[in-house]
């Protein structure tokens, strides 16, 4: 059964000077409204005990235009400026409801250079996008057509550190579900392997960071030498700007045909809750975990699951994969990360990762059958031990291996 889906479709596009010009200007006063009005409802929640609306901020942007000194808000196009104000909304709606921290100000250079704009700022024609104050249209490469017959609800438009322009359309497509199959897979995330599957196969870590670590140490030693504030500096930024950017798109690129195949092959995909921040915090493994970028993987296979009728299964971060035996359930007492072959009481070599995905695999259909474990489970108070480890380890035992 197909479904309509909003699916963003992000190009590159390279602007004239004017209109490089006119975003850079966006950019800042986007950027300078955020601060205001979130500097304003941080007075009135911390001093007054007091809650500023939307209502009241768009409100506030309007005298603010009225005066000389912020007067320049009026030279760029309102709706980027109202869509800041939204966000704004949104992020203390999260903060209200315990979903996410305090929002912070948005920095010059640290933050994300962005802006964006409703039906009612850009005219789509003829394939051809025109944003608000702009002359002429932007020059974008279609690196892939929009869904026939879209037209973009909402376009964003975005600079990185590498001073590459991007633009965003949202528009309604059609996501038709994938053929049914009976396959599942389990999954094990690891950094020699960066997954490795109940199948036995193991996925390589293209290991990105690592293989232009040299070009990168190099134009980072560059960058120190530079005087701050001079034009060289900024030259030198900007390179090692582009070896992040390379970086981070080869390892996007890497996820998305991995988390794709996985989807397409797969009625069921079971993976566990790693808690990445708390691994980041072993600075001898830091690196590498951030490498291997499994949150990003976990994000695309629960889209991806959810556009193409697939069954995402996230099992309790406190079972033991890798020690339990999926043979006869004997859970080892300790399995130092050093250890990558042992051998189960019972006389069963495992291959550390095979046999955790493998156990994966187990602990997920073992919980999507009594309907636990789609989302951690904490432990319980009697027991001391999640309903998914005790279910699950019924569940695998004696399970042969494949």
């Amino acid at each position: 059964m197909t479904q309509q889906v909003k699916r963003a479709f992000k190009y590159r596009f390279y602007p004239t000077d004017e209109q490089a010009a006119e975003l850079s200007r966006t950019f800042g006063c986007v950027r300078l409204v955020y601060n205001k009005a979130l500097e304003g409802r941080t007075r009135a929640w911390y001093g007054e005990q007091r809650r500023v609306s939307y209502v009241q901020s768009s409100a506030a942007l309007t005298e603010w235009k009225k005066t000389g000194e912020l007067a320049f808000l009026t030279e760029v196009s309102s709706v980027p400026l109202q869509q800041a104000l939204r966000h704004l909304q949104t992020a203390f709606g999260n903060f209200f409801a315990k979903r996410a921290k305090y929002p912070r100000y948005k920095s010059r250079k640290k933050s994300r250079a962005s802006a964006e704009y409703t039906r009612s700022a850009f005219k789509w024609r003829d394939g051809q996008l025109t944003l608000a104050k702009m002359a002429g249209p932007l020059d974008i490469r279609w690196s892939r057509p929009l869904p026939e017959g879209a037209e973009p609800t909402t376009v964003t438009v975005s600079r990185d550190s590498a001073d590459r322009w991007f633009v965003s359309l949202l528009c309604e497509d059609t996501i038709s579900p994938a053929p049914a199959t009976d396959a599942a897979i389990g999954l094990d995330a690891g950094i020699t392997s960066l997954v490795t599957l109940s199948t036995g196969e193991k996925v390589a870590n293209p290991k990105h960071e690592r293989r232009d670590r040299a070009r990168l140490a190099k134009a980072q030693r560059e960058l120190s030498r530079k005087a701050k504030g001079s034009a060289n500096r900024e030259k030198a930024r900007r390179k090692v700007a582009k070896v992040h950017a390379r970086i981070a798109d080869r390892r996007r690129d890497f996820l998305h045909k991995l988390s794709t195949r996985l989807v397409r092959e797969n009625q069921t995909v079971v993976i566990e809750d790693l808690t990445v921040r708390n691994l980041l915090k072993n600075g001898r493994l830091a690196r590498a975990i951030s490498d291997a970028a499994w949150t990003d993987l976990r994000m695309m296979l629960e889209y991806k699951c959810a556009w193409y009728g697939r069954e995402l299964v996230v099992i309790d971060r406190w079972f033991p994969s890798s020690k339990l035996c999926g043979t006869c359930g004997t859970v080892a007492a300790k399995m130092p990360l050093n250890v990558r072959e042992w051998t189960c009481e019972c006389g069963t070599v495992h291959d550390r990762d095979v046999n955790a995905a493998r156990n994966i695999l187990a602990a997920g259909l073992a919980a999507s059958a009594c309907g636990d474990g789609v989302r951690p489970q904490r432990e319980s108070s009697r027991t001391g031990r999640s309903s998914v480890k005790q279910e699950t380890q019924r569940a695998t035992a004696g399970i042969p291996r494949l």
